[in-house]
């Protein structure tokens, strides 16, 4: 499956950074629609429910695996 957005990145792995983009996002939402732009404020807000539904609901840790990574899951 492509991941257009690029959200399945290793960088995004840790809980703590995925929490962090999804609160970002919707307080920035918020800010839109109180500085009375509610265009922005939807589109930052369903950038806000797809990332928290690729990241929560969605989330499944093998897809943010490191490509990079050589180590050798079959030697004992």
């Amino acid at each position: 499956m492509t991941d257009p957005l690029k959200l399945r990145h290793p960088f995004f792995r840790p809980r703590w950074r995925r929490i962090a983009i999804v609160v970002f996002l919707a307080i920035w939402a918020a800010v839109e629609f109180l500085g009375g732009s509610p265009l922005w404020g939807y589109g930052i807000g369903a950038l806000a429910a797809y990332t928290g539904w690729e990241y929560f609901l969605n989330f499944d840790p093998a897809n943010y695996a490191d490509p990079t990574d050589t180590k050798d899951e079959d030697a004992t």
